[in-house]
Parts: C-alpha cells; structure tokens; sequence
C-alpha cells in the first residue's frame, strides 16, 4: 500500500494525498496555523480505524450470513503526551434488535481489523531522504 503526500499551493499544511486512484486533501485547523480545507493527519487516523472497525464487522457478519443492518464506529482519538499512551475511544453502535451473541462476537472481531492490529503491534520505520527538483506548476 502507499500514499503520497504532496502540498498544494495555496497553503503551506494543506496537502493532496494521492492513495491509487483517489484523492484526499489534509491540512490543520485554523488554531494550529492550517485553512482548515481537509481533516488532519490525526483526523485521518482515527478516520481509518473507525471506518476499519466498521467493515472489519461488516464483512464478518456477512461471511455469517448476520443481517446486522447499519454499523456506525465512533472513534475519539487523544495523542500520546509526555509520560501518557495514545489513546483511542471507540464506540461501536449496532441496531438494538442484534441477539446478544452477534454483538459479543462483533465486540471481539472488531479488535482484530488491521488498523487496530497495526497500532497495537510493533511499529518501525524505514525512512530515507531523496532530494528532487521541485516541479513547476
């Protein structure tokens, strides 16, 4: 998988992220300096582990043949601090007829998406550093 950042130029944190064939834009809230024209890096964080989590318990109630009916994940994300782990908060909200079988085995499989698994695992980082002519516009 891979995503390319780049900026744009109308601001200097506002940047196109380019993920095959789709398109996102980022940037940082007026507070923090940004024009506020997409959610930021952080936003898109917890945005990928919610929306995994919800089709991580999709996909699986469907290979079950659950008809589950709609699946919202709300996820609430605080950044790690000098002495303090990152913190996620999800809420999982599934209709209020689910049997309470389904939402305990919903419950458990929606820990194993792989944003979820990719951020509570090991982590490292290969970085390196090219350095390119910029391109014209």
């Amino acid at each position: 998988m891979k995503a390319i950042a780049r900026r744009t130029a109308r601001n200097a944190f506002t940047h196109r992220i380019d993920i095959r064939s789709h398109q996102l834009v980022t940037d940082e809230p007026p507070e923090h300096g940004g024009e506020d024209d997409g959610p930021s890096p952080q936003e898109l964080l917890a945005a990928s582990l919610a929306s995994c989590t919800a089709v991580t318990m999709e996909m699986y109630a469907k290979r079950k043949g659950w008809d589950i009916g709609p699946v919202e994940v709300q996820c609430e994300y605080t950044p790690a601090d000098r002495g303090c782990n990152t913190r996620f908060k999800l809420v999982l909200r599934l209709p209020s007829g689910c049997p309470e079988e389904q939402v305990e085995k919903l419950r458990i499989i929606a820990a194993k998406c792989p944003v979820h698994r990719t951020l509570d695992g090991e982590v490292s980082f290969d970085e390196r550093v090219e350095l390119v002519e910029p391109a014209t516009a």
